[in-house]
């Protein structure tokens, strides 16, 4: 049984107006990092241009190599590593427009850039895992000759760079889905120039050659396991689905706790962006709180009883009496 807020504890500092009929109010809170977001930002792009700055410089060695030593593992690489340059950049972009302040249609702000750049980075990862597994394939069956010191004298070098840049990228904000698609490209570059410096060293030791063409489809492999991450959780915010960590059953139950509350229905919870989660519902609450003006001291009380249970930086809520469902279309739980 949900504990019952009692709405006449609500402060009473709203005018009568707000006790119309049909009621409705966006009620909310700043987001614990709201008040710090310009702050946040600019910090976040810092390490972002810093994760940029290595792995393009590198990038440019690495495709050099690559062609020195025709080996397919370091064309992955770098392959994948312009993916992490164009990652960045669009991911520094993305954060840039995410923090400009809400104006004119733009009601949310461009908050969901950041999620869109998510996307990006997901279906690249996507495309360049297929490209590099079509030519590993054809590399298995017919393998060129690699030379295997370059291989792995500039995957080593590679390793490190990656883990300069995933050092930097680790102390941006990670809830942030914009930030944490950079991150998935530069952890999975780290651990490929792992398994390409393998890839050498057996080269060198055996002069097995296929062991390249293998690096890179291990390559492949962590591309589409970053690539399905993004996408899944990027999907969710675009779809607006219910955050995961909500449960509208445990929402309403809280609601219709509340004291002269009656009953919940269109009630939506979907993420504007990474941390940023939403809610509206139509409140059904006894028709004499209208008349007495009492409908001010219930939006405190939902309000409270919302922010005390879940994490939900906006909600809105639209007081009906229970006359007004006959009027309502799409009505919905």
């Amino acid at each position: 049984m949900p504990d019952r807020h009692e709405a006449s504890r609500a402060p009473d500092h709203y005018t009568g107006s707000q006790g119309e009929k049909g009621v409705a109010r966006r009620a909310g809170t700043e987001a614990a990092g709201g008040h710090g977001q310009g702050i946040g930002t600019d910090t976040d792009v810092r390490y972002l241009i810093t994760a940029l700055g290595l792995i393009a410089l590198f990038m440019v060695g690495e495709l050099i190599a690559a062609i020195f030593s025709r080996s397919l593992a370091l064309f992955a690489d770098a392959g994948h590593m312009l993916t992490d340059v164009g990652a960045l950049a669009a991911s520094i972009w993305a954060a840039r427009l995410a923090a400009r302040p809400a104006t004119g249609i733009w009601t949310f702000g461009l908050k969901r850039a950041e999620i869109l750049s998510a996307t990006g980075n997901g279906v690249v990862l996507v495309v360049v895992a297929v490209v590099i597994t079509i030519e590993a394939v054809q590399r298995l069956i017919s393998p060129p000759t690699v030379d295997g010191t370059v291989v792995l004298v500039v995957a080593l070098a590679g390793a490190l760079v990656n883990l300069a840049a995933t050092m930097a990228l680790a102390r941006a904000n990670r809830r942030s889905l914009n930030v944490q698609g950079a991150f998935a490209h530069v952890v999975t570059d780290l651990y490929a120039f792992l398994g390409t410096a393998v890839a050498g060293l057996v080269i060198i030791l055996t002069g097995w050659q296929r062991a390249d063409a293998v690096a890179s489809l291990v390559v492949a492999a962590l591309m589409l396991y970053a690539a399905r991450s993004l996408l899944a959780q990027s999907g969710r915010i675009l779809l607006e689905a219910t955050p995961e960590e909500i449960s509208l059953d445990e929402v309403r139950s809280h609601l219709t706790g509340v004291e002269h509350v009656l009953d919940v229905h269109d009630l939506h919870a979907w993420t504007v962006t990474s941390g940023q989660p939403t809610l509206s519902a139509h409140v059904v609450v006894e028709d004499h709180c209208f008349a007495s003006g009492h409908a001010p001291q219930i939006l405190d009380a939902l309000q409270s009883c919302l922010g005390h249970h879940f994490d939900v930086e906006h909600a809105t809520f639209q007081l009906e009496p229970e006359g007004h469902a006959a009027h309502e279309q799409g009505r919905h739980r």
